[in-house]
C-alpha cells in the first residue's frame, strides 16, 4: 500500500513537471512564430516554385540579431539551401546542389518574410524544407514537403493510360469479331 502511495506520488509529480514545461514552453515561444505559407508543394523536374515563410518581427530591433537557416532534409542528410547570419547573406555558404538555382527575395526579411525561388527543380530537390529563424527576442522554426516528379514519372502515367485504353480497345475488338461471328452464322442458316 505505501509503495502504491509512493509511485502516485512521483506520477503526479512526473505529470506536474510535464505541465510545468509545456507552459512555459508555450510563454517563451509564444511571442515568436516562425510559420510556412505552404505545407507541401507538388512539382515537375525543370519547373520552378517559391518556398515562403514568415516570421513575428519587431520594428525596433536590427537586422543585426537576425539568424536563418534553411535546408533541406533528405535521405538523413542536410543541404543548405539559404543562410543569414547576422542579418547577413552569406550565399557561399549555400550547399553546392543549390548553386545557381537559389534566389531570395532581400527586400522582403524587413517584413518578416523568407521567400526563396528555387529553379530548375530535380527529383532528388524532393524532402522536407526547414526553416529556422533565431533573433535576440526568439527562436523558432517551420518545415514544408516538397515532392518533384520527374520524366520517367510522367511517361509511366503516360504508359499505364495507353495500356488502358489497348485493353479496352481489345475487349472491344473481341466483342465486335463474336458479333460477326454470330452474324456469318446467322446468314449462312438464313440460306
Amino acid at each position: 500500500m505505501q509503495q502504491e502511495y509512493v509511485s502516485l506520488q512521483l506520477f503526479y509529480k512526473m505529470i506536474c513537471r510535464i505541465l510545468l514545461l509545456i507552459i512555459l514552453t508555450s510563454c517563451v515561444s509564444g511571442s515568436f512564430v516562425v510559420n510556412v505559407t505552404q505545407t507541401c508543394y507538388q512539382a515537375e523536374e525543370d519547373h520552378n516554385i517559391t518556398l515562403e515563410w514568415t516570421f513575428t518581427t519587431k520594428p525596433d530591433r536590427s537586422s543585426k540579431t537576425l539568424s536563418i537557416i534553411c535546408c533541406l532534409i533528405a535521405r538523413h542528410e542536410h543541404f543548405v539551401l539559404y543562410r543569414v547570419i547576422h542579418g547577413v547573406e552569406l550565399s557561399k555558404s549555400r550547399d553546392k546542389k543549390f548553386s545557381g538555382r537559389v534566389q531570395s527575395d532581400k527586400g522582403t526579411l524587413r517584413e518578416g518574410r523568407i521567400r526563396l525561388q528555387l529553379s530548375r527543380l530535380r527529383t532528388d530537390d524532393s524532402g522536407l524544407y526547414l526553416c529556422e529563424v533565431n533573433t535576440d527576442y526568439g527562436f523558432s522554426s517551420a518545415r514544408c514537403r516538397v515532392s518533384v516528379s520527374g520524366a520517367e514519372s510522367r511517361n509511366k502515367n503516360y504508359w499505364d493510360q495507353v495500356k488502358i485504353v489497348l485493353g479496352a480497345l481489345e475487349s472491344a475488338l473481341v466483342i465486335v469479331s463474336g458479333m460477326i461471328v454470330l452474324i456469318i452464322i446467322a446468314v449462312q442458316g438464313l440460306v
